[in-house]
């Protein structure tokens, strides 16, 4: 074994309260959806209230950016957990039923939560009669510090961690992760993946789109932050599958590389799958956005 990171010894519980026999907490999961839901806000009230960014005018009053924030709230909820129940264990849901609505027991699936902000936001725009377009680049400027707090916390909780390395930066995680592949020392290190996927897909990307919006006004032709977001958010997923472990419902011993389709020896994990269309329509709605359609 090369050396290795041993993992920080953080506890997933900023603190909890007992009341009688039940016991509340809050977790840092819990935490990281908050501030990234405020965070992001605040970039959006920011946004409309600079008339420079805008071609036109901005296309939401901060009242109506209050009012969305609940109906994204609701999307991310419902959709990252009914997106994680359809694309990762449908079986296990369908034979166990009312574990669905167990979200405290985790499982949460970003393009699920993705997809549930988008059904959301869409039915919202349409009752407030918003122009769907530049609504939509504004919740893609506010999505990346979501996204960078989330991956952090998935790594303080030792879960969705990467697939075995001896790269000198692997950590070694307790618990499950150190029982697929333990050495003569009965050490198993791997890539810390939650935090690769921090790095791209919240600060980098974050970062871009903040530029783009404030340096080249990328606000001024509607679908282009969306566009980018989407086509950033998917390639960089798409390279993480390459280091994160897959789900173990896809590890078989005729596929231990968790290949969700494949055929011939190749193959894509079920998280490069569901990021290609992103990346498809990322670069459609850019290319859109740039020939001055709306």
């Amino acid at each position: 074994m090369h050396g290795y990171l041993p993992f920080p010894n953080i506890s997933p519980e900023l603190f909890s309260i007992s009341i009688g026999s039940m016991t509340f907490a809050l977790r840092w999961y819990a935490l990281a959806y908050i501030a990234g839901l405020l965070i992001g806000w605040r970039l959006v009230l920011n946004a409309i209230a600079t008339p420079r960014l805008w071609a036109d005018s901005a296309p939401m009053t901060a009242e109506q950016v209050e009012r969305l924030l609940t109906w994204v709230i609701m999307g991310v909820i419902l959709g990252g957990r009914f997106g994680f129940v359809l694309f990762y264990q449908p079986g296990y849901y369908l034979a166990h039923p009312l574990e669905v609505l167990m979200v405290w027991q985790g499982g949460m699936s970003f393009h699920g939560g993705f997809l549930g902000v988008v059904v959301a936001a869409y039915l919202f725009f349409r009752s407030e009669k918003i122009p769907l377009l530049p609504a939509a680049d504004l919740l893609a400027l506010a999505a990346p510090p979501g996204l960078l707090l989330g991956r952090i916390a998935n790594f303080i909780n030792a879960e969705l961690w990467g697939r075995p390395t001896n790269m000198p930066w692997a950590v070694a995680f307790p618990g499950e992760a150190a029982q697929y592949c333990p050495d003569v020392t009965g050490i198993c290190a791997r890539h810390p993946s939650q935090i690769y996927e921090a790095g791209l897909e919240g600060l980098l990307l974050g970062a871009v789109l903040l530029w783009l919006v404030y340096r080249r006004n990328w606000l001024h032709r509607p679908g282009q932050v969306m566009g980018l977001f989407f086509a950033g958010y998917g390639a960089a997923r798409f390279c993480v599958e390459f280091f994160r472990q897959p789900d173990a419902q896809f590890v078989t011993e005729g596929n231990p590389l968790g290949l969700a389709f494949h055929a011939g020896g190749y193959g894509l994990t079920m998280g490069q799958a569901l990021s290609l269309p992103m990346i498809y329509v990322g670069l459609v709605l850019i290319w859109w956005a740039r020939r001055g359609k709306s």
